[in-house]
């Protein structure tokens, strides 16, 4: 099995580059500039940016050059052009189809897709229609990368110039979680397994430093909705999402990514669902689907 992996140095990339090395699978790596990680697999190449015009050509090329069996994009910022592409690319890809990937790229539209479809989200709103808010609240980029540009406006804080690039929301005070979710195209069962985030890179947001991985049942109400809001907006495979609890103590949700996410590691049973979907003929490990919200 020869699986290319976008992005190789970031986050999301070195989480499952080190968990198909431990499977002994053997990966190509890609990314825009050289990375350390380079170290764990077998080959690694340099490739252009996700917003350079010969980016979809560069993985095409690459698919073929390598027989690769399989193609995981880890970069946020190419996920729209990949996924709307994956048909020609010459070489499987683990992606959700264009259009679902084009809403979670989206921090707006996931607002307006979760909202329509009855689940809880924090208040939402953009330039124009943000003078409900009051602090404490978030501003963020409506397409960025994890917890980048988030920026908590407390008491001591006035609101930054708005742009139409931009979101406001309520806070969500309480504990944070990354639920990690995986749903089979090909049965659309879906599994869950939530992280609860236990310290935060800025303090009160932005990405994990560290997270924990909760027993089965242990947040069930957050599990249900992880699960819910994949179904709601169409994505299949691997997911990562943001799940806050506001002040009463109801589970919100913050962002959906439609890839596998920087603590992939906690949850192996994606990677394994991924292989299993892909790659029946290597030896299952971990693969067990509960049904639509419970968790693992």
């Amino acid at each position: 099995m020869r699986i290319i992996v976008t992005g190789l140095g970031g986050p999301a990339g070195t989480a499952l580059a080190r968990q198909l090395a431990a499977r002994g699978i053997h990966v190509i790596g890609t990314d825009i500039v050289p990375t350390p990680t380079a170290e764990l697999v077998p080959e690694f190449v340099l490739g252009p940016r996700a917003d350079d015009a010969a980016h979809l050509p560069f993985l095409r090329h690459l698919a073929a050059s390598s027989s690769a069996d399989l193609l995981i994009p880890t970069v946020q910022d190419e996920l729209p052009a990949v996924a709307a592409a994956a048909p020609v690319l010459g070489v499987p890809t683990v992606i959700s189809p264009a259009g679902p990937v084009g809403i979670a790229q989206d921090k707006l539209l996931t607002a307006w897709c979760l909202e329509a479809a009855g689940l809880p989200i924090p208040r939402t709103g953009t330039l124009g229609t943000e003078s409900w808010a009051r602090p404490p609240f978030v501003v963020k980029p409506r397409v960025s990368r994890g917890g980048r540009g988030v920026l908590l406006v407390d008491g001591a804080a006035h609101l930054p110039p708005l742009t139409s690039r931009d979101v406001v929301q309520d806070f969500a005070p309480g504990t944070e979680y990354s639920p990690q979710v995986y749903r089979s195209q090909m049965t659309g069962r879906t599994a869950v397994v939530v992280l609860e985030k236990t310290a935060l890179k800025q303090g009160r947001v932005g990405n994990a430093a560290a997270v924990e991985r909760l027993a089965p049942g242990e947040a069930p109400d957050v599990a249900a909705l992880a699960a819910a809001a994949v179904e709601a907006i169409g994505l299949v495979g691997p997911v990562d999402l943001d799940i806050r609890r506001m002040a009463d103590g109801r589970p919100v949700v913050l962002e959906v990514n439609a890839r596998f996410g920087a603590n992939s590691e906690h949850a192996p049973e994606l990677l394994a669902a991924v292989l299993g979907e892909y790659a029946p003929s290597l030896p299952a490990e971990g693969v067990l689907y509960t049904s639509s919200g419970g968790v693992r």
